[in-house]
């Protein structure tokens, strides 16, 4: 039997997101038996950095009355339009007030800062953003992945292999 059978997790996308930072954590995640579904500020398809096409499964908006087991924020530039999209927003703030794990990645970070959720707590994220996450509250420390409880986060594609052990592992 799977390891997350039953589970369900949500990965936000917007344009220009980091292929590598979405892909591996969704194959990873269904190879572990969770369901895991794409979440977009709207249904249509949206191009990573790299010109690829992923379509969202459900709004944002549509996907706010659920509680997932765990939100994964990719990062890329994306995470700079997803800030601009009030319900992916209170999504990370009312998970993680929910005690349900986020994860995010590289420049997936700032939505923790958006969202309000970073002060004292550890994070970790794309080095160009340090300040930002500073400036929200968070401890920045250049691991490639800090848990500080619901919250994981990582640096960039090359730490994908622990920030997705550390998604399964909390999720276990």
């Amino acid at each position: 039997m799977a390891a997350l059978t039953g589970r369900k997790i949500a990965i936000f996308i917007e344009n220009n997101h980091n292929d590598h930072e979405v892909w591996y954590p969704f194959y990873r995640l269904r190879e572990a038996g969770a369901e895991v579904s794409i979440v977009g500020p709207e249904l249509k398809n949206y191009t990573s950095k790299l010109g690829q096409i992923i379509k969202s499964d459900i709004t944002a908006q549509e996907a706010q009355a659920h509680l997932y087991d765990a939100l994964v924020i990719p990062g890329g530039y994306a995470p700079d339009l997803m800030r601009l999209c009030p319900p992916m927003v209170s999504m990370v703030t009312r998970h993680v007030e929910a005690g349900k794990v986020v994860a995010a990645i590289c420049h997936g970070c700032w939505l923790l800062a958006s969202a309000h959720v970073l002060q004292g707590k550890r994070v970790t994220g794309a080095p160009s953003i340090k300040d930002d996450l500073t400036n929200a509250g968070g401890v920045f420390e250049d691991s490639e992945v800090v848990v500080d409880g619901v919250i994981i986060s990582s640096r960039k594609p090359e730490d994908l292999p622990a920030f997705c052990r550390k998604i399964v592992a909390a999720l276990q």
